[in-house]
C-alpha cells in the first residue's frame, strides 16, 4: 500500500514562497529543501512541475462508524438536523440512534474502509474518528476503528475516540462502557454534554469524561453547544474543567454552534477561558446552519481546524474525507474568500488540526515527519478552486499507492 520511504520531490512551489524547490525525503523525514535543480537522487522522483506542496491534511472531527448509513435512516434525522437554527437537534440525533440497533460489524467494517481509503487518496493522513459507545451500539464501534486503525497504520493515522454519542447520565452503563473501549484501545474519550437534560447532569457528563481521561491519561474531545439555544453553556465547563486538572491543551471542542447566538460579553470571557486552557475548537459548518465564530476565534488567537464531521449519514448527505473541499465550502459558509482567508482556511485543515490532536512535527520543514501532497495548483486559491485529489500523497515518508486506494475508495 506504500511506496519507498527515499524519494525527491521536484520543482515544488511552497507556500509563501516566490522560487521553486527540490525537496529530499530519507527514513521517512524531510533531509532537505534547496532550490530547484539542486537535488540529485537515484531514489523515486516525483516531478510537481511547479505545483503547490505543503504538509498533508488533518481532520479533527469524522463519525467513521457511521459512514454510508444515510440509506438506512432515510431524511428525517438530517430535516431535524439541519432545520432553521438547529431547535430540533436533539430529535436528530434521537432519530439517528436507531441505526445502531442492526449495524453489522462486516458492514461497518467495509464501510470504514472505503471512507478511510478516500482519506488517504484525498491526501488526508490522520483523522480524529468517533464512534458511538451506549445501551444501542455497545462498543461495536470502537472494535471496528480500532481494526481500521491496524489496517491502515502508517497511510492514514486514526485516532480513535470512545463517544457518548446519546449522553452518560440519561444513559446508564454509559460510563462503564467508555472504561471497556478504552481498555480495548481507544485513544481519546469523547463526550457530548449538552445532550443531558439539566445542567447538573451536564456537568457531572463532563466531569466524568475527564475522571476517565485522567485516568487513561488519554486526550478528550466533545461535542458541545451544538443546537440552536444560546443558554446552553458546555464550552465553557468542558474549558473549566480541562484548566483545574490541568489537561492544557488536551482538550478539543467540536462544534460550538449555539456559540454563534451568544453575546459579545459573553463570547468574549469564553474565549479568554479556551485560551487559558489551550482548548482548540474544530468547525464544521458545511454540516450546519450555525458555526462556530471562526474568524473572531482566529482573530482572538484561538487554535481553530475544520472538520469533515459526517460522509452520508442522518447528518450530512455528502462527505468524502477530502479536506480541500471541506475548505472550499468554508470560503462560501464564512464569506472568507481573500488570500489573506485562504491561507487561514488552509492552516486549519493542516497545521492547526495537527496542533490540535497532539502531532508533533507536522509542518513542512527541514527533521520533520514527511507527510506531505503534492497539490494540483499553483497557487492556494486554485487547489481549493477545484479541490482536486492531490497528484501525490507521502505519508510518514512513504508514497500512498494512489491507484490502491482509489479502488478501495470507489472514487471516479
Amino acid at each position: 500500500m506504500q511506496g519507498p520511504s527515499s524519494l525527491t520531490i521536484q520543482s515544488a512551489r511552497l507556500r509563501g514562497e516566490a522560487g521553486l524547490v527540490d525537496l529530499v525525503v530519507r527514513d521517512g523525514i524531510i533531509a532537505s529543501i534547496g532550490p530547484a535543480g539542486s537535488a540529485s537522487s537515484d531514489e523515486v522522483t516525483i516531478n510537481a512541475a511547479g505545483n503547490v506542496v505543503t504538509e498533508s491534511f488533518v481532520n479533527t472531527h469524522l463519525h467513521l462508524d457511521k459512514v454510508f448509513t444515510l440509506h438506512d435512516l432515510g431524511d428525517a434525522a438530517l430535516a431535524d438536523y439541519q432545520s432553521g437554527e438547529m431547535g430540533k437537534a436533539m430529535s436528530a440525533i434521537e432519530t439517528a440512534a436507531a441505526v445502531k440497533r442492526s449495524q453489522d460489524v462486516d458492514a461497518m467494517l467495509a464501510a470504514g474502509r472505503r471512507a478511510t481509503a478516500m482519506a488517504a487518496y484525498y491526501g488526508n493522513t490522520h483523522v480524529r474518528a468517533l464512534a458511538d459507545v451506549d445501551s444501542k451500539a455497545g462498543v461495536r464501534g470502537v472494535e471496528v476503528l480500532v481494526a481500521l486503525r491496524d489496517e491502515f497504520a502508517g497511510v492514514v493515522d486514526l485516532q480513535v475516540v470512545a463517544f457518548a454519542q446519546d449522553g452518560i447520565i440519561r444513559e446508564p452503563g454509559t460510563e462503564d462502557l467508555l472504561r471497556i473501549a478504552m481498555a480495548m484501545g481507544a485513544d481519546v474519550v469523547g463526550g457530548i454534554p449538552w445532550i443531558e437534560f439539566t445542567e447538573a447532569d451536564m456537568a457531572d457528563h463532563v466531569r466524568i469524561v475527564f475522571d476517565i481521561a485522567v485516568e487513561y491519561d488519554a486526550a478528550v474531545s466533545m461535542l458541545l453547544d451544538d443546537a440552536g439555544d444560546p443558554g446552553l453553556r458546555t464550552t465553557e465547563m468542558m474549558a473549566t474543567e480541562a484548566l483545574n486538572r490541568g489537561w492544557i491543551g488536551r482538550a478539543l471542542a467540536h462544534h460550538a454552534r449555539a456559540m454563534a447566538l451568544y453575546p459579545d460579553p459573553y463570547f468574549e470571557r469564553l474565549v479568554a477561558l479556551l485560551k487559558a486552557a489551550d482548548v482548540a475548537v474544530v468547525s464544521d459548518p458545511h454540516t450546519g446552519p450555525l458555526h462556530a465564530r471562526v474568524r473572531e476565534l482566529v482573530d482572538a488567537g484561538v487554535n481553530v481546524s475544520l472538520g469533515q464531521d459526517d460522509i452520508s449519514d442522518a447528518y450530512y448527505a455528502f462527505g468524502r474525507n477530502n479536506m480541500l473541499e471541506v475548505a472550499f465550502l468554508g470560503a462560501h459558509l464564512l464569506w472568507m474568500m481573500s488570500e489573506p482567508d485562504l491561507s487561514i482556511l488552509y492552516d486549519a485543515i493542516t497545521v492547526n488540526p495537527a496542533a490540535a490532536i497532539g502531532l508533533d512535527g507536522h509542518a513542512l520543514a527541514v527533521g520533520n515527519t514527511a507527510n506531505l501532497v503534492v497539490l494540483e495548483g499553483r497557487s492556494l486559491s486554485e487547489a481549493l478552486r477545484f479541490h482536486a485529489a492531490p497528484s501525490a500523497v507521502i505519508s510518514h515518508g512513504h508514497l500512498i499507492d494512489r491507484d490502491a486506494m482509489q479502488a478501495i475508495a470507489d472514487v471516479p
